[in-house]
């Protein structure tokens, strides 16, 4: 099977063979990130090109012509040649959902906080180039060693759910939040209010948890965080993403009601605050918040017996409709240990769902979307990028490096040091 990358270029110059033809969500996917760079400022096409990217936000430079135009062949030999003189002086790490194209260069593939704890087994790497986005690079700096330089090699390389929730807005709602349920604690010593941020936020978000009593999660461990914020808190504000909220709430036996919707113009009025158990915050992945019900009953007709499985940020009806739910390593594991001849519909980024495809030729793996639309930032890392940032680092020059400022960086760890002491139930 093709690579999602290929695909999409087989689409835009319509030679895909009719029995088999796919569509894209956008023809510009066809280009080089380099041309979105030199366009007005924006997510770039894909899940989030609807999303409104904010102001001051990180952008690229022009890539130097030479990486624009050079051919696929060539520049494999260039990454693959400054790989090997820089040795074990760099670690390259790429996320899951990044386009297979890049993820052959990398030492380590997993998901965000798997790839930060990766890194930390390659103390001697004077270089870490995160193919990500912004706030996994970030996380990689707090958790390496200060000389190290956390590289993302295109700027640009956002993410639009972590976006929506910014620490203006979340303190301004933590401070209407107190003003309703007031500071003091309860009988049992819990705080009116406990704030979870999901790994897919900013570290000024991870830092606001670690002043604050809070903590961070991941899609894996969402449930076990829960429980460790209910034994001091009487309530939680989670953010930015609702859907992981609201189905590991539900999960637990939270009824809706109990899990109000706070949107920054629209405040909640304080009966709805003082009731609520979990107050989620009006954010979403672009990504998942495409599949529907609708697909996963198409995908039971044309396929019967069909395994449907999604990850948990998608919306909760298909998570209901599905038969399971879970981060991207859950799902990754749960395919590898599936019998041959299993149907997987799977709902996740697409360049994951290909990838899983051609490594298990023996079962039958597509996406729920029949529309290929890839996650719009992970997409703009593109081997032109990372030969650019590998032949600048042996030359000695480090390009877009990342880093967190330790008044932010301090209070963060704190938030990541007491998720990992988080012991998440073993029956989950």
């Amino acid at each position: 099977m093709l690579s999602v990358d290929e695909t999409i270029q087989l689409i835009q110059i319509s030679e895909v063979p009719q029995a088999a033809a796919q569509t894209t969500c956008s023809s510009k996917l066809a280009e080089g990130p380099w041309v979105w760079d030199a366009e007005a400022p924006a997510y770039g096409p894909g899940a989030s090109m609807a999303d409104v990217l904010p102001s001051g936000s990180p952008q690229q430079g022009a890539l130097p012509v030479e990486y624009q135009r050079a051919s696929a062949g060539e520049l494999d030999l260039r990454i693959r040649a400054a790989k090997h003189a820089l040795g074990e002086r760099v670690v390259i790490l790429g996320h899951f959902y990044q386009r297979d194209e890049v993820v052959k260069y990398a030492d380590f593939v997993g998901d965000s906080f798997q790839l930060a704890q990766a890194a930390k087994t390659r103390p001697n790497a004077e270089a870490i180039v995160f193919c990500g986005v912004h706030f996994m690079a970030e996380t990689a700096d707090m958790l390496s060693r200060p000389e190290q330089a956390v590289i993302l090699p295109n700027l640009a390389a956002g993410c639009s759910m972590a976006d929506m929730a910014d620490l203006d807005s979340v303190t301004d709602c933590w401070e209407q939040l107190h003003e309703v349920l007031g500071t003091a604690n309860d009988a049992q010593g819990r705080q009116p209010v406990i704030p979870v941020t999901y790994m897919n936020s900013s570290a000024a978000l991870k830092g606001f948890c670690g002043e604050h009593g809070g903590i961070v999660c991941t899609s894996s461990n969402a449930a076990a965080v829960l429980r460790w914020a209910f034994e001091r808190g009487q309530r939680v504000l989670f953010f930015p993403d609702q859907h992981l909220g609201r189905n590991t709430g539900k999960a637990m036996g939270i009824p809706l009601e109990q899990m109000p919707l706070w949107e920054p113009r629209r405040p909640l009025d304080a009966a709805t605050i003082e009731d609520a158990k979990i107050i989620l915050w009006h954010g979403f992945c672009s990504v998942h918040k495409r599949f529907t019900v609708e697909q996963v009953e198409r995908a039971r007709r044309e396929h019967p017996g069909v395994h449907v499985i999604v990850h948990p940020e998608s919306p909760m009806e298909v998570v209901d409709a599905a038969d399971a739910a879970g981060s991207t390593d859950f799902i990754v594991k749960a395919i590898a240990a599936a019998e041959p001849g299993t149907t997987f519909a799977v709902g996740t980024e697409i360049n994951l769902v290909q990838r899983l495809a051609n490594e298990h030729p023996e079962m039958t793996i597509f996406c729920l979307d029949p529309v290929i639309c890839p996650c719009s930032t992970m997409y703009r890392i593109h081997p032109g990028y990372l030969a650019w940032v590998l032949e600048s680092l042996e030359r000695g020059e480090v390009l877009n490096r990342i880093t967190v400022s330790e008044s932010v960086a301090v209070p963060a760890r704190v938030a990541l040091e007491r998720m990992l002491s988080v012991k998440p139930d073993p029956a989950q």
